[in-house]
């Protein structure tokens, strides 16, 4: 299926890997021009380098809003953002101090809020735009081991449901997606981690993990970052434009709802 998204910009935040490097990577394929955002310039080239067609590495570190203002300038006009920077860490409640809710609220949820503003006026002039927010499952069912991850990702549906509102009628459609267990490296080192704490191998703790602290998946397996990344893809281009103001889930069947 040809997504139309031939010469379009798109820019893909935290994209030197895992679903935002596999998301840069479904864009270039699809003939757009992709840039690949990380918060190094070793890593954001070497990223860049790794993916084939029209790609270039912008780094930045948006945990500031001075980060976030250097990237949407050397961005420049983009037709599709990707807003899919973010950070977790499991941490119990009453260790969560309030620097660390800060640092999340920065990172998971102004960053995106931040290079929108930015980048929304341009689309909107052009008549034509796509903003997806890379949310998770987690915004749903909250999890009891990091809930000040799983609040800002609540967060991120209502800013994407209020900014689909403000680009109404514009050509602009604001969306966001719901992942649930992605096999990523930054998850494999967070199960290492795990399994080193455990006692337990790798594998034994991606093989249990889903049933055990995802039990209600209908796939009962982790998803990898190319199925995210053909959702986001889809809504990032021009078959997408009677959707806006949804959060799509790509969770595998975890949250137990139809709607």
């Amino acid at each position: 299926m040809d997504l139309q998204l031939e010469g379009k910009r798109a820019l893909v935040t935290g994209s030197t890997k895992g679903i935002g490097k596999a998301i840069a990577a479904a864009l270039a394929a699809e003939g757009a021009h992709v840039i690949v955002n990380g918060r190094s310039e070793g890593s954001t080239r070497a990223a860049a380098e790794s993916l084939t067609g029209s790609v270039e590495g912008i780094p930045a570190d948006l945990s500031s809003a001075e980060g976030c203002a250097q990237l949407a300038e050397a961005a420049g006009a983009v037709d599709v953002l990707v807003n899919n920077f973010g950070i977790f860490a499991p941490q119990p409640f009453e260790e969560i101090e309030d620097a660390t809710w800060l640092k999340f609220y920065e990172a998971n949820v102004l960053s995106g809020v931040r290079l929108s503003r930015a980048l929304l006026p341009g689309m909107r002039e052009r008549g034509w735009g796509r903003i997806l927010f890379v949310s998770s499952e987690s915004a749903i069912n909250i999890p009891g081991e990091m809930i000040h991850y799983g609040m800002t990702k609540t967060a991120q549906l209502s800013v994407s449901r209020g900014l689909a509102k403000h680009a109404a009628g514009s050509g602009v459609t604001v969306n966001a997606i719901l992942p649930g267990p992605t096999w990523t490296e930054g998850v494999e080192d967070f199960v290492s981690s795990m399994a080193a704490q455990e006692g337990a191998s790798v594998a034994d703790m991606k093989a249990g993990f889903v049933a055990e602290h995802r039990p209600s998946s209908l796939i009962q397996r982790w998803a990898t970052p190319e199925e995210v990344a053909s959702l986001a893809v889809y809504l990032c281009s021009p078959l997408a434009a009677a959707i806006s103001g949804t959060a799509q889930r790509v969770e595998g069947g975890i949250v137990d709802t139809c709607f």
